[in-house]
């Protein structure tokens, strides 16, 4: 069982603010700066530096939030673990973007499946930032991400490599072919919501161009691949998409790729876990039954 003073700890984090940590414990404030002074006075170390009235985390502060989460993780997963082993089901629940989770995962996930009849699976689907928030919390045992996120805080493997291409409706003419990224720029342009792996894959490739999406005469924003898709088809504006959120619809002709000479990215979706986790060996067997034999 993970030490109350540490629950305490890690909602600061969250926070970084005592009286906001403490409301979401329905604790009081001085009882937050009790479980931080006994955690820093038990570990030999400062947590925090306090900066007028703001707060941030020492850098032995920030090896304790590391390790705090990690052992958070495995206590959930092995909770949950005791748990079912008590009936005859296991429960696997773990996270994939959109783009992953259902372009890409369906396809192998028979072979999860296939190594225990008496496993259940739950994948829930959300972006990057969600998900990997889901990961620390334990709600997660691993993730499927296309966005970045800080390779020193979780173990990782390559998932898979995918073309990220510009795509429109199929019947959009353009006066003459585009061929370059600059000439896309009149266009209306279709994005995903901030913290997405999608749309931030997509302004850091404008970024390297000197762009971004305010370049473009106007953007309309989605939370979701399904609309985006519905809004290129009808024609409302083009997009940048995972090749595998649309290689159904340009095999079926009702969206097309726009051949752009200066837009050749490839971006690594990535297999994430907590670092340092006990479990480690169960999910690099999972990634390797849910990878594609070819990751390219």
């Amino acid at each position: 069982m993970l030490d109350f003073r540490i629950e305490t700890f890690l909602m600061v984090c969250q926070y970084m603010n005592y009286t906001k940590a403490a409301e979401a414990l329905n604790i009081t404030q001085p009882a937050v700066s009790q479980h931080i002074r006994y955690l820093e006075e038990e570990y030999h170390a400062k947590l925090f530096l306090q900066e007028g009235k703001r707060i941030q985390l020492t850098e032995e502060g920030e090896l304790f939030r590391q390790t705090a989460l990690r052992i958070q993780h495995d206590v959930l997963h092995l909770k949950k673990e005791i748990n079912q082993r008590k009936g005859k089901r296991k429960k696997l629940c773990f996270g994939a973007t959109f783009t992953i989770g259902e372009h890409i995962v369906p396809e192998y996930l028979p072979n999860l499946l296939k190594q225990s009849k008496e496993l259940s699976i739950e994948l829930r689907l959300g972006n990057t930032a969600d998900l990997l928030q889901g990961l620390c919390s334990g709600e997660l045992e691993f993730v499927i991400v296309e966005g970045n996120f800080i390779k020193q805080e979780y173990s990782y493997e390559l998932y898979k490599k995918e073309p990220f291409i510009a795509v429109c409706a199929a019947g959009h003419s353009f006066q003459r072919e585009p061929g370059l990224l600059e000439k896309l720029l009149p266009e209306t342009l279709i994005v995903r919501e901030k913290d997405s792996g999608n749309r931030e894959i997509l302004e850091r490739a404008l970024q390297e161009k000197n762009l971004g999406l305010s370049d473009f005469s106007s953007c309309i924003e989605v939370n979701n691949i399904q609309a985006m898709k519905e809004l290129i088809k009808r024609d409302m504006g083009i997009g940048f998409l995972y090749y595998a959120a649309v290689k159904q619809e340009i095999e079926e002709g009702s969206i097309k790729e726009i051949k752009l000479l200066d837009f050749q990215v490839e971006h690594n979706m990535s297999f994430v876990w907590m670092k340092g986790s006990v479990f480690e060996e169960y999910y690099k067997k999972c990634a390797k039954l849910l990878r594609p034999k070819n990751k390219k």
